[in-house]
């Protein structure tokens, strides 16, 4: 974009965004009037054309995006909200940036695995095409590459995790980072994992990388197999406790590294992401009590599931975001109850309290402020 040209959309920014236009803008807002001239136009909101979509594994699908001027950027490890409409009704995920922070065009690139029951996860694998037009929030989130690069990264990744720090990975390769750098990866089987074939590409340019791949499967041709433990850090990472580890993946492979750095007194130089949830324990055979919704006017009787699946199958639509307590979307006030943590276990029965309902079960009866 010109000086000149970028000067001018500052100028339109301005004007849209002042007193004038949105009184004549009234009821429906500025950005309806400009959606319809091009859906990509908006005062605030981030848009983002979808200019690819790849499948580098049989169940996840790659993005790549164009945003409007409205985005801020990133810093590596960081994730987005990506709202898309579906049936007439917007669904927003998150899902962390792959891209380097220093790509060129400026475009972001978004991977997501396509779970069996994830709503939103199956329709772009399924059904998003190039072309069309989705929201973006500006990023967030506390596991980020720091601003000073540390003197030995370690990454270590399982499944989808991959992404943010691929993000990171990339970042450093472009800035010549020349300290050393594993990548430690744990995928089902070769054909799951995600990057692959860049992934290795990386590690043949850059002396620097050290790609270790771990498989489930003997028969695959990765350096480790099976689970994590700590052999796997004797053999391939020895020198782990002098570098900075950033971890993303399921929970239980994240609480096995966790544990392993707990107990060396490392906790500190491993920075965590989780962005899936481990399965609420509270089953339906053992839930007691009812689910009261205020505002509604509603009853249920407790289902075992998340405060948010259960307003959800209540016919009610609160807000939400990432659906595995990050973003804080769907934060709502309870007057009444116990409820369980289900990142921790923790119980609590402080009365009235925000919660985050996507990742809390009820305990007993509850009552929402929806």
């Amino acid at each position: 974009m010109t000086q000149t040209s970028n000067r001018f959309q500052q100028g339109m920014n301005r004007l849209l965004q002042s007193r004038v236009a949105t009184i004549l803008a009234t009821p429906h807002g500025v950005d309806r009037y400009l959606e319809v001239l091009n859906p990509m136009w908006s005062v605030n909101d981030v848009r983002a054309e979808v200019e690819d979509v790849r499948y580098l594994t049989d169940d996840s699908t790659t993005l790549t995006l164009r945003p409007n001027s409205n985005w801020q950027g990133f810093i590596p490890g960081q994730f987005v909200q990506l709202t898309v409409t579906i049936d007439g009704k917007q669904q927003t995920r998150c899902y962390s940036p792959a891209s380097s922070l220093h790509r060129a065009d400026g475009r972001i690139e978004l991977t997501a695995k396509a779970h069996p029951n994830g709503f939103v996860s199956r329709y772009l694998r399924e059904q998003l095409t190039v072309g069309e037009v989705v929201t973006l929030s500006q990023a967030d989130g506390e596991f980020a590459l720091p601003e000073e690069r540390p003197e030995r990264v370690l990454l270590i990744s399982g499944g989808s995790g991959i992404t943010p720090v691929m993000s990171m990975l990339r970042t450093l390769c472009d800035e010549g980072f020349a300290g050393p750098v594993t990548f430690l990866h744990y995928a089902n089987s070769a054909a799951d994992m995600i990057y692959a074939s860049e992934l290795d590409a990386i590690a043949e340019r850059h002396d620097n990388v050290t790609l270790v791949r771990c498989f489930n499967d003997e028969s695959e041709h990765g350096e480790l197999t099976g689970l994590f433990n700590r052999e796997h850090l004797f053999s391939a990472v020895p020198d782990y406790a002098d570098a900075t580890a950033f971890l993303c993946g399921p929970p239980p492979m994240m609480a096995a590294v966790e544990k392993v750095w707990d107990e060396d007194g490392l906790s500190e130089r491993l920075h965590k992401e989780q962005f899936t949830l481990a399965t609420p324990d509270l089953s339906s055979d053992s839930a007691e009590g009812e689910v009261r919704f205020v505002q509604s006017e509603r009853v249920e009787m407790n289902s075992g599931a998340t405060l948010l699946e259960q307003a959800e199958a209540a016919g009610l639509t609160p807000e939400s975001g990432c659906r595995m307590g990050i973003c804080h979307t769907c934060s709502c006030r309870k007057t009444a109850g116990k409820v369980r943590d289900i990142r921790t276990g923790e119980i609590s029965d402080a009365g009235e309290e925000t919660i985050q309902i996507c990742v809390t079960v009820p305990v007993g009866t509850v009552t929402l402020d929806i």
